[in-house]
This record gives structure tokens, C-alpha cells and sequence, in this order.
């Protein structure tokens, strides 16, 4: 309610005090003198309700791109099975044995190509998983649902079933679950209980990630070794995150992680050496005690640094909400102990 009076100052008074008129919002007329006058507002829930204009599905048309490429992959199919087959019958027609032993080998390649797709379809079933336990938990959050939590913590706990060292973990949270009302605050307890061991050991391969990029950067003689090493280092990294979080990726996970990891970069603000790379530097007088390969080893090892923080927040099951993130000033910290010790 709002009290228009005029040149009036503060003042209290009581409801049923005579002087007090209420008014009408769209009443033109002047209240007496030396009475208050009160204007009712409008109560929020007799207001009418938006409608929200009804979403229409786009059309969407026939995709020749897509049958095209399938077409295309069934014609690869089968000429490869054709060549094979006809290779396997020329070695029947030269000689018995021999036709046999590539019978065996075509039905070997056969079965070890039906368990790679069928461990890629596990792997990428697996990230997509873990990405959509994600969002929901994020969801959760916001809605603070008591149900939704209780499932969310269920594919948590089956996620952390085969990892051993979440054991104690397990038992924790499953013994205070039914104590837990609010659906935000079993996220958070999920988080602190599960989460923990998992992101001390995470920093940990980020950290030694880094300080080898650091180190082989630092005293490699050509760029191209240092180009090839990051690669390699950077996947290696990416690929025990994603195995530390629950994840099993395979050759197409990994593309996909990574394409997850560079798109978060870019997000975020970056690979590229930004302000605050270079004041972290500068802070430690780093430009001052270096030399310039010395420096540009610290710079790379900083830049994984940032990268496995990236490959973090993709691989991590639940937001961080209850514990703290990762910064890249503690992992620089210890990238800089360590080259203050080998110096």
C-alpha cells in the first residue's frame, strides 16, 4: 500500500483511526485536510495471466545431405564385403588352406570391428550420460524438486559404483539421504560427499600435466616437438579426466571432449595468453628470473593448465556448487614451486 500525503512528514497511525480514508486509485477527488490518504495497490494474483503465444514446430525438410552420406557409406560397405569375398574365394580356388586361413582372419576382423562400434556407442552413451546428469542436477538447483533429487543422486550412485575409492563415499551419503528434505541440499551433499576425492585427484593430473608441458616445452629444441608433445599430453589429460569422472570414451568420445572442451574455452575467454596469464607471471617475477625458454615453458604448462580446468567442468557430473572451483591461480602456484625447486 502507498501513502500519498503532500508535504506531510513520517508519521504513524493506526488502521481504524478516523482520519485515515481509503481511496480508489481512479478516485479524482481531494481528501480533507488533515487526513491521510490511503491507495489500496492492485492485489498481483487478480492480474491477468500472460498467454505465451503458442510455439509452432519449424518445418523441416527432406535432408539430402544425410541420405547421401548414408547411401554413399552403404556403397563403401559393399564393395568392401564384395572385395573381401571375392578375395576369400580366389584363395579357395589356389589352394584349401589358405582359403580358410582368410576366412578366419575376415572373421576376425568382422568381430573386433562389431566390439569397437559396439565400445564407441558405450562410450558416447556413457559421456552423454554424464552430460545430461549435468544439466539436471543445474535444473535441480534452481527448482530445489525433492524427487528429482533423490533420482539424480541414484544415477550418482550407480555412476560411482565401480569406482572403488568412492566406497566410503557411497555409504555416507546413502546413510544421510533420508535425512536431507530439500532437493538443492541433497545436490550439494551429493557433491561434497562424492565429488571431493574426485576433484583433489583431478587437480592433481592437471597439475602434473601441466609441469611435464612445462618441463619438455621448456628444453625441447624444436617447436614442432613442443606442438606434438601438448597434443599428446593434452589428450592424455582430457582422457583421465573423463576415466576419473565416470566417463569411457573412445576414439569418437574423444572428439566429441574435446570439441566440449575448446567451445568451453571460447566461452570463457580463452587459450590465448590473456591478462591475467600474464599478470600471474609477472606477479611471481617470473619475466625477471626466467629465461626466455624458461618462460615460454611456464607460459604453455600455464596454458594446460587452463585447458584441464576446461576438460573439468565438461567431465564433472555435478556444477560446482558446494565446493569451490578450481582456480588457475593455485595451479599456477604449484606449476611455480616446482620450477622455483628444479632451479
Amino acid at each position: 500500500m502507498s501513502e500519498k500525503t503532500p508535504h506531510r512528514r513520517p508519521a504513524t497511525f493506526k488502521l481504524d483511526d478516523p482520519s485515515v480514508i481509503v481511496m480508489d486509485p481512479d478516485d479524482k477527488g481531494r481528501p480533507a485536510r488533515g487526513t491521510v490518504h490511503v491507495t489500496p495497490e492492485p492485489d498481483p494474483t487478480l492480474l491477468p495471466v500472460p498467454l505465451d503465444a503458442p510455439q509452432v514446430a519449424a518445418r523441416r525438410g527432406f535432408r539430402w545431405g544425410t541420405l547421401f552420406w548414408a547411401a554413399a557409406g552403404g556403397l563403401m560397405l559393399l564393395g568392401a564385403g564384395l572385395g573381401v569375398l571375392k578375395l576369400i574365394e580366389d584363395l579357395f580356388a589356389r589352394n584349401e588352406g589358405v582359403g580358410f586361413f582368410g576366412l578366419a582372419l575376415a572373421v576376425i576382423a568382422a568381430v573386433a570391428l562389431i566390439v569397437i562400434i559396439a565400445r564407441e556407442a558405450f562410450g558416447l552413451a556413457r559421456l552423454a550420460t554424464i552430460e545430461k546428469l549435468h544439466l539436471r542436477a543445474a535444473e535441480v538447483l534452481l527448482s530445489d524438486e525433492r524427487a528429482a533429487s533423490r533420482v539424480i543422486v541414484g544415477d550418482l550412485l550407480r555412476l560411482a559404483h565401480e569406482n572403488p575409492q568412492l566406497a566410503r563415499a557411497r555409504a555416507m551419503l546413502q546413510g544421510h539421504a533420508d535425512d536431507i528434505i530439500d532437493g538443492a541440499d541433497m545436490i550439494k551433499l551429493a557433491e561434497r560427499e562424492l565429488m571431493t576425492p574426485l576433484d583433489e585427484e583431478a587437480r592433481r593430473l592437471v597439475s602434473s600435466a601441466a609441469q611435464r608441458v612445462s618441463i619438455v616445452t621448456a628444453v625441447s629444441p624444436r617447436a614442432a616437438i613442443d606442438v606434438l608433445f601438448v597434443f599428446i599430453a593434452s589428450l592424455r589429460m582430457i582422457r583421465q579426466l573423463a576415466y576419473l569422472y565416470g566417463g569411457r570414451p573412445g576414439a569418437l568420445g574423444m572428439i566429441r571432449l574435446m570439441r566440449h572442451v575448446v567451445a568451453n574455452l571460447a566461452i570463457t575467454g580463452g587459450m590465448a595468453a590473456s591478462d591475467s596469464l600474464i599478470q600471474q607471471m609477472l606477479g611471481h617475477g617470473i619475466a625477471a628470473k626466467l629465461s626466455q625458454r624458461l618462460g615460454e615453458g611456464v607460459l604453455n604448462g600455464l596454458l594446460t593448465a587452463r585447458l584441464g580446468l576446461a576438460a573439468i567442468e565438461v567431465t564433472r557430473p555435478l556444477p560446482f556448487t558446494a565446493l569451490p572451483r578450481p582456480a588457475l591461480a593455485d595451479l599456477a602456484k604449484d606449476l611455480l614451486r616446482k620450477r622455483d625447486d628444479e632451479e
